[in-house]
C-alpha cells in the first residue's frame, strides 16, 4: 500500500485525490504500524522547516521512517517541504534535518534574482536535466510544474540532482538517491505533468 505520511503538515487530500484520479490505492496515515507495512511512502509538506521537523519529532515516526527508508530501502517521495526535510539542515531554522541527503536547504539569493523576480518563487516553471530518471518516463513534451517556495536545495553532490529549474539562477528541482526521491514543486497541483510523475513513482520504484 502506498502511504502518505500524516505528521500535521501538508496538503494531504490534494495528493490523495491525485492518486485516486490515476487509479492508485493510497492511504493517509500517521501510524507507525501503517508506515512499517507500506510498500511506498510520500512525505508531503508546506511551511517552515523548523516546524516540519518538530512535527515529525512529535509524531514519533522518525525511527520507523529511518528503518524503512535507510535500512529497508522502501521508496519515498518528498514533496516541497518534504524533500527539504531530507537534507542535513536549513537556513530557515536551527533544527537539524533528517540527513538522508548530503546538502542543505538555503534561501534564494536575492542579489542574484534581479528586480523583476519576487520571493517566494510561485507559479509554473519548466524543468530540465531530468532525462536520466525513470520518474519522467513518458512525460509530456516540455514538462512544467507548479512551484511555491522561498528556499531551495543546495546539494553536496550533483549526482543526487533529479532535475533543475531556473529562477534567476539554476537550482535543483528535485533529488534522486537510490530509493530516496523528492521534488521541490507540487505534482498534485501540476495537472498532467504531476499526474504522470506520480504514476511513474508508483510504476518504476
Amino acid at each position: 500500500m502506498l502511504t502518505i505520511i500524516d505528521y500535521g503538515v501538508g496538503n494531504l487530500l490534494s495528493i490523495h485525490n491525485m492518486f485516486r484520479r490515476i487509479g492508485v490505492p493510497v492511504k493517509i496515515s500517521g501510524s507507525a504500524e501503517d508506515i512499517a507495512q507500506a510498500d511506498k511512502l510520500i512525505l508531503p509538506g508546506v511551511g517552515h522547516f523548523n516546524y516540519g521537523m518538530q512535527q515529525l519529532q512529535k509524531s514519533g515516526l522518525i525511527d520507523v521512517l529511518h528503518e524503512r527508508v535507510c535500512l529497508q530501502k522502501v521508496p519515498i517521495l518528498g514533496i516541497c517541504l518534504g524533500v527539504q526535510l531530507f537534507t542535513q539542515s536549513s537556513e530557515e531554522g536551527d533544527t537539524p534535518g533528517l540527513g538522508w541527503i548530503e546538502g542543505n536547504t538555503v534561501a534564494f539569493n536575492r542579489n542574484s534574482l534581479g528586480k523583476n523576480l519576487k520571493i517566494p518563487h510561485m507559479g509554473w516553471s519548466e524543468i530540465h536535466g531530468y532525462e536520466k530518471s525513470a520518474l519522467f518516463t513518458g512525460m509530456p513534451h516540455e514538462p512544467r510544474f507548479y512551484f511555491v517556495h522561498s528556499y531551495h536545495l543546495q546539494l553536496k553532490s550533483e549526482s543526487d540532482a533529479l532535475a533543475y529549474t531556473d529562477y534567476g539562477y539554476k537550482f535543483a528541482a528535485g533529488i534522486e538517491h537510490d530509493n530516496i526521491l523528492g521534488v521541490q514543486f507540487h505534482p498534485e497541483k501540476s495537472h498532467k505533468f504531476g499526474m504522470k510523475l506520480l504514476e511513474n513513482f508508483v510504476k518504476y520504484y
